[in-house]
């Protein structure tokens, strides 16, 4: 946030709150310990259970469709409502975006990991639609972190708060850590390897920019205050 003494601030009005922001981040967070868990849990035959599967995508055919479809239609509303900052436009076209892109996610799904079937009513432009969903969303993902979060009110030529220094830079390196793993999953076209580790460290990130975007650090600063005094 902007210093408010700093001369020529123009403070922006929130128009989301930062519990908003720390939901979207503690969903992106779960999303890739959950699907393991639960798929571990509820094995599907002929899977193994408790061996991670090539894709995140790919737990849509196991005992986690629930997790998967439902966090994921979480996101969606959350990014589809996302009010950012007052005058800042791009903050609500790249939210709806992004949100567009988890529906599509969600309700076109990949094709079934060897050894299971897509249902009846599947048909293989789902795949299509669903990676060009995937792509969108991580793309959403990417502007966020290294150009919407890292804007300030703060004018050229002045200093921004420190706070706000150290979380701009959290915010650009999980931007950065997105296109590198989004690099290396699309490598995946040619070398046919798993993608679930760089999809995976990928949603981390953006879960980390999003906490770090809705200043979690406070909140938990807060949760011990209140805690250790009992009020």
């Amino acid at each position: 946030m902007p210093d408010p003494q700093a001369p020529g601030v123009h403070q922006r009005r929130p128009l989301s709150q930062q519990a908003h922001r720390r939901l979207i981040g503690i969903l992106g967070l779960l999303l890739p310990l959950l699907l393991y868990l639960v798929a571990g849990l509820r094995p599907t035959p002929p899977l193994r259970p408790w061996t991670p599967l090539d894709s995140v995508s790919a737990y849509y055919y196991t005992g986690a469709i629930a997790i998967f479809v439902g966090i994921l239609f979480a996101l969606s509303l959350f990014l589809l409502t996302y009010g950012g900052y007052e005058g800042e436009m791009a903050d609500r076209i790249v939210g709806r975006v992004a949100g567009t892109g988890a529906l599509g996610v969600a309700l076109f799904p990949t094709s079934a990991p060897l050894g299971l079937f897509e249902p009846p009513w599947w048909r293989p432009a789902f795949a299509a639609v669903h990676y060009v969903s995937a792509v969108v969303l991580f793309v959403g993902f990417i502007l966020f972190s290294t150009w919407l979060f890292r804007k300030s009110s703060v004018p050229p030529g002045h200093r921004r708060p420190i706070d706000k220094q150290w979380r701009d830079a959290i915010c650009l390196s999980c931007g950065v850590l997105m296109i590198i793993c989004v690099s290396w999953a699309g490598s995946s076209l040619f070398t046919h390897a798993p993608i679930v580790l760089p999809e995976s460290i990928a949603i981390v990130a953006f879960a980390v920019s999003w906490l770090t975007k809705g200043e979690i650090h406070k909140g938990v600063a807060a949760a011990y205050h209140r805690l250790r005094h009992g009020t």
